[in-house]
């Protein structure tokens, strides 16, 4: 087997007329910026701001706390009084309403894994949750009415008629509503749909909006889904966590909200990441986190994670580590969680909420022997890949890693100062940037 050093050229090369060419050094994919590309607006194409209607309030989508009927029966939710904060689970439809979500844990309507898909290609079946759910919701009129008129819709969006949903046999149908509560496709929804006291239609609440609290509870709340999902699904070698912000993002609502979808293979790119991890342990201090500060492109650390400007991506990406020497968010402790959430969310509130973006999970799956630290990259879709890069598989990426940063710092100062981010957070030449500080490889602890 080669060197790892001898796979690939240096991850960022600055030609003589300014092009900046990246190689990303996990997956090898070919990033170039080219001078006079980045200066276009970041906020994508649209009917311009219009006045809110109130006359809509709490009605605004289907993610909307007016409109939980839309919704299959939710898995749990929690809500925030005087007291605190409270995790709530498998409410009946008469109770829907007696609390105000703070985020709620919904089974996706249109899975993209479906529920027979596990079914008849495994064998699996529901386990003593979802069965105690399922039975406690169909035990009143009301709540069987729902979750029939939901599976109805998702039958006729898969193409099936009328008249063949109604001549189902009883036994297809009670399939077809085990799948709202037994699915592995979950949606974690935040309560806003728009900021508190928002006016015009581009006043959106996005993750950036939410106060580091709200979002260290977003986040812990994601992270118990997650673990939940291994849980119920045996057969599921890896649960994708993501979040679409925005429509050109892939967002079906701009309503905040993620999705964690259970997948029984892993990626090509996961086996092709582990083969270099086999060949260079400390693969991710060396070329991830120690190599992003040698550049200069670390912008944010606490005592728990750090923060950089990617390199090597389709689309400006922001990049955050956990220090962890644990490598599933689930197995992290409270304070490490919190650390990941703070980052995360500066990051998010320096991009802005007009910014569609694309929020991606990596960490290392419960079937995998090589440790593989937490870390999350935030992804700006600011351009629309074309003709080019499908013909070289060269990407064109319209900002290069340092302007990124210079962007990001700019932004991410007066957050602090503002208490709009968290306080804790060290920013650009504060940063240590210790070698090795993922504590994820054993050799380097």
């Amino acid at each position: 087997m080669a060197d790892y050093d001898q796979l690939w050229p240096e991850p960022l090369r600055r030609q003589p007329d300014g092009t900046v060419k990246q190689i990303n050094p996990f997956s090898g994919t070919s990033v170039w910026t080219v001078p006079g590309r980045g200066n276009r607006p970041l906020r994508p194409d649209g009917p311009p701001p219009a006045p809110i209607d109130h006359s809509l309030a709490g009605r605004h989508c289907a993610f909307c706390e007016g409109r939980y009927l839309d919704t299959p029966p939710e898995k749990a939710r929690l809500v925030r009084d005087p007291d605190g904060w409270h995790l709530l689970k498998g409410r009946t439809l008469e109770r829907l309403h007696e609390t105000v979500a703070e985020f709620r844990r919904i089974p996706n309507l249109f899975e993209i894994v479906t529920y027979d898909y596990w079914r008849l290609n495994y064998g699996y079946a529901p386990d003593r949750h979802a069965w105690k759910r399922h039975d406690r919701y169909l035990g009143s009129d009301a709540g069987r009415d729902h979750v029939e008129a939901l599976a109805r819709i998702r039958a006729l969006a898969s193409g099936m008629s009328d008249g063949e949903w109604f001549g189902m046999s009883p036994e297809r149908k009670a399939e077809a509503v085990m799948a709202l509560f037994a699915g592995t496709h979950d949606v974690i929804v935040a309560r806003r749909h728009y900021v508190d006291g928002a006016t015009q239609t581009d006043h959106l609440a996005s993750s950036g909006t939410l106060t580091p609290e709200e979002h260290d509870q977003y986040i812990g709340f994601t992270v118990d889904a997650l673990s939940s999902l291994y849980s119920s699904n045996r057969y599921a070698r890896f649960v994708a966590v993501f979040q679409n912000w925005l429509r050109p993002a892939g967002a079906s609502f701009d309503h905040l909200h993620k999705q964690l979808v259970a997948v029984d293979e892993r990626s090509v790119h996961t086996e092709q990441e582990l083969r270099r991890l086999r060949a260079n342990l400390n693969l991710y201090n060396e070329y991830a986190v120690d190599y992003a500060a040698r550049q200069n492109l670390v912008f944010a650390e606490n005592e728990y994670a750090v923060a950089f400007a990617g390199f090597g991506h389709r689309y400006p990406s922001l990049e955050i580590y956990s220090k962890s020497q644990r490598c599933r968010p689930w197995e992290h402790s409270r304070d490490e969680l919190r650390g990941m959430s703070d980052l995360l969310h500066a990051c998010h509130a320096a991009t802005g909420a007009e910014v569609a973006t694309n929020e991606e999970w990596h960490y290392q799956p419960p079937d995998v022997d090589l440790p593989m630290p937490w870390r999350i990259v935030l992804k700006w879709r600011v351009s629309t890949l074309a003709g080019f890069e499908g013909g070289t598989k060269i990407y064109l990426n319209t900002i290069d890693p340092w302007s990124l940063r210079d962007r990001v710092v700019r932004a991410l100062y007066p957050l602090r100062e503002q208490g709009r981010i968290a306080g804790s957070i060290r920013l650009a030449t504060e940063c240590q940037c210790r070698p090795n500080s993922l504590r994820y490889n054993p050799m380097v602890r």
